[in-house]
């Protein structure tokens, strides 16, 4: 007869060994332990204590909580594509979806992956903006655009990337780089089938260690809120501060450096305004500014030019701008710009204006805005323009219906113009 401790040690010991076990396989795929010692059976009979549901709303705000608190695969860069308007309550780097998922095994993040992308963009405008949407009464084609871009990671010592965009439409005459010598790279290089043409907009190389980057190349300006590329943009149209006081594109380097985790700092030298590895004119200049985080809610950003810009002429322009977050869904932004340029032929180019964007997302498919704009040429010419519009989003589809005001008729442009397009992302 065993006692009572022998007993337990030959239960440790069958146990641990498992070969004097007998089981048999359960409904739900486990093993259901059939003990001979009165123990071990007692153990295995003992009623087990119910599984305590969680309430869905518990559940919700722990997966919230989790993503919230979640570190970032990449270090934070700034994007291609503005969309701080585009989400409730949320803030996106990319619309784009990356061509590199990780469950096919290539990576977590956009880190060492190389990204392809672009978008159609269509509209119809009754009359001239004088800015980028100047062919009236007709169904166009503004912009198919491809590009493709892999993102230069510092994180863990040297990251090297780079960025390509190449696009076709009636914007291309507002993208290519005018400031070159006609036939060089993209600008009167005879491709164009007038309103149509081709923009090599963008073509750098960018290589980042730690907090600092540099790019080299041909890229679009630093920072700004309107953009040459569509699906970044609230409006269909554009303001005409975006063509009258500000580049487009540079050719050149920039430099960008990680000061802290509200502020970015940028200093670089360009070959001129609207260049693309080309000078009309020469072009000599310093590009630089910074951006910081005044609150929570609020962001500024100081971006400058200053020297020989090329065709431009030599001078000085800036751009300030303040975004603030009124609400979680109401976004105000005041944007100034300015420039005072002396040409060669003694010609004084002296132009400043005041754009103000109020912002509105009703749920994830509308949204509704306002831009009034005010614009000076010279002190003479005053322009004032009200845009109002629209935004209809589903998956990858937003539809921009929009009607601007222009009571000054100032250049012929109708006073009242209605626009309306559509931009497919993929």
């Amino acid at each position: 007869m065993t006692t009572p401790k022998a007993r337990w040690i030959v239960t440790g010991i069958v146990l641990l060994c498992g070969s004097s076990l007998v089981t048999k396989q359960t409904a739900s795929g486990g093993q259901q332990v059939l003990a001979a010692i009165p123990e071990i059976q007692k153990t295995v009979d003992a009623p087990k204590l119910p599984i305590v549901q969680k309430p869905v709303e518990v559940l919700e705000h722990e997966r919230v909580a989790k993503f919230e608190n979640r570190k970032p695969e990449v270090a934070p860069r700034e994007s291609v594509v503005h969309t701080a308007h585009l989400v409730d309550c949320q803030s996106c780097e990319n619309i784009f979806e990356s061509a590199c998922e990780s469950a096919a095994g290539c990576c977590a993040s956009n880190a060492g992956c190389i990204d392809f992308g672009g978008w159609i963009q269509m509209g119809y405008h009754s009359g001239s903006d004088g800015v980028f949407n100047d062919e009236p009464d007709h169904f166009n084609l503004h912009q198919t655009w491809l590009y493709a871009e892999k993102v230069a990671d510092g994180r863990n010592g040297f990251g090297l990337g780079f960025r390509a965009d190449i696009m076709y439409g009636t914007d291309a005459d507002d993208t290519d780089s005018d400031g070159n010598n006609p036939g060089n790279w993209d600008f009167g290089n005879g491709f164009d089938l007038d309103p149509y043409g081709f923009a090599l907009s963008q073509l750098c190389v960018e290589m980042a260690r730690g907090d600092f980057s540099v790019k080299v190349g041909h890229f679009f300006r630093v920072t700004r809120y309107e953009r040459v590329t569509s699906p970044d943009n609230f409006f269909y149209s554009r303001s005409k501060a975006l063509d009258w006081c500000e580049p487009r594109t540079h050719t050149g380097a920039l430099g960008t450096y990680t000061l802290s985790d509200n502020t970015k700092l940028y200093a670089g030298w360009t070959l001129g305004w609207d260049t693309g590895f080309d000078q009309r004119y020469g072009g000599n200049n310093f590009l630089g500014g910074f951006s910081t985080s005044l609150t929570d809610h609020a962001t500024f950003t100081y971006v400058t030019t200053v020297g020989d810009l090329g065709n431009e002429g030599e001078g000085y322009g800036h751009m300030l701008l303040l975004d603030l977050a009124v609400t979680c869904k109401l976004n105000y932004v005041l944007q100034s710009s300015y420039q005072n340029m002396d040409n060669d032929d003694g010609f004084t180019d002296n132009d400043y204006g005041i754009n103000q964007y109020l912002l509105y997302t009703i749920n994830e498919m509308y949204s509704v805005g306002g831009r009034f704009e005010w614009i000076t040429r010279d002190d003479e010419e005053s322009n004032f323009q009200t845009t109002l519009g629209v935004n209809i989003r589903t998956n990858n589809l937003v539809i921009r219906p929009e009607v601007r005001l222009q009571p000054d008729n100032t250049g012929g442009h109708e006073d009242t113009l209605f626009g309306i397009d559509a931009i497919l992302v993929f």
